[in-house]
């Protein structure tokens, strides 16, 4: 839900339907529910709708970690992702009603925070499934972690804006987001592994690797958070800009794809396959 509230609210600026409704929040042009066809006040009120149901889920979330007698760090990483909400309720909210009234309510400043909020509510939520949930780490979820990082790393430069094989469309916007935000679950995910391997929580990894991983792991994301972060509209998009995004995009893919060679060659130096959880 995070994820498609995530490139909802990219396609919504990107058309420019952020500025719909007339200025108004909640209500959009004096309705509660706009005209239900394909038009810039529908794209922003269903993009508020989503934007609502999300958050309530997301305090749901928080309230199961409570409940369900989850570990401090589970609690933690959900209860803080319910703590932000209301800031990013709030940015948004501004933005779209009296943003040009507001000093620095509808500036470059006012997106990004805008965009780091909600990258860090998904990251927490991130953080929220991997040490909440059933399965234990293992060698084999650290594989597919990267794969799945190095996958999104490669369909996020199709439609990057770095990468000029297609039109930066607001529809090819949204899915350089999807794309990119799964990489960084991706890369979420293989931190989470890799740091319990390094503290001898998984098994079949040495430590050695599992801090190389991690230290790629952690290279890799900060790569790309910069690529996210290009991807809109917070500078003057020059040529410098662009071929600076396009090395934050390599740097990104090169050190995932990195980790990925270096578990794999440590799978080749065992000579097996690397053992999953406590099997």
């Amino acid at each position: 839900m995070t994820l498609t509230l995530f490139a909802l609210g990219v396609y919504t600026a990107a058309t420019g339907s952020g500025l719909a409704c007339q200025a108004q929040w909640p209500l959009c042009s004096d309705q509660l529910i706009p005209t239900l066809t394909i038009n810039p006040d529908f794209i922003e009120w269903f993009h508020r709708v989503w934007a609502m149901v999300t958050g309530f889920l997301i305090v749901g979330v928080a309230g199961w970690s409570w409940l369900g007698s989850r570990d401090r760090r589970t609690r933690i990483a959900a209860t803080l992702a319910v703590a932000i909400l209301p800031v990013q309720i709030a940015v948004g909210a501004i933005t779209v009603t009296i943003g040009g009234l507001v000093p620095g309510g509808y500036t470059v400043s006012t997106h990004a925070a805008h965009l780091i909020v909600a990258l860090c509510i998904f990251t927490l939520l991130g953080l929220t499934t991997m040490w909440g949930g059933d399965r234990p780490p293992s060698a084999r979820l650290l594989r597919a972690a990267l794969g799945i990082a190095v996958g999104g790393i490669l369909a996020s430069a199709v439609f990057s804006r770095a990468v000029p094989l297609l039109t930066y469309s607001p529809g090819g916007q949204a899915a350089f987001y999807v794309a990119g935000l799964s990489a960084h679950l991706g890369l979420v995910a293989a931190l989470v592994v890799a740091t319990e391997a390094r503290e001898g929580g998984v098994g079949g990894l040495a430590p050695a690797t599992a801090s190389t991983v991690r230290r790629l792991a952690a290279g890799s994301m900060a790569a790309l958070v910069a690529t996210l972060l290009l991807g809109r509209d917070l500078v003057l998009y020059t040529v410098a800009w662009q071929r600076l995004n396009l090395v934050a995009l390599a740097l990104a893919l090169a050190l995932a794809a990195g980790a990925a060679w270096v578990l794999r060659d440590s799978d080749a130096t065992t000579g097996r396959s690397t053992p999953v959880g406590g099997d």
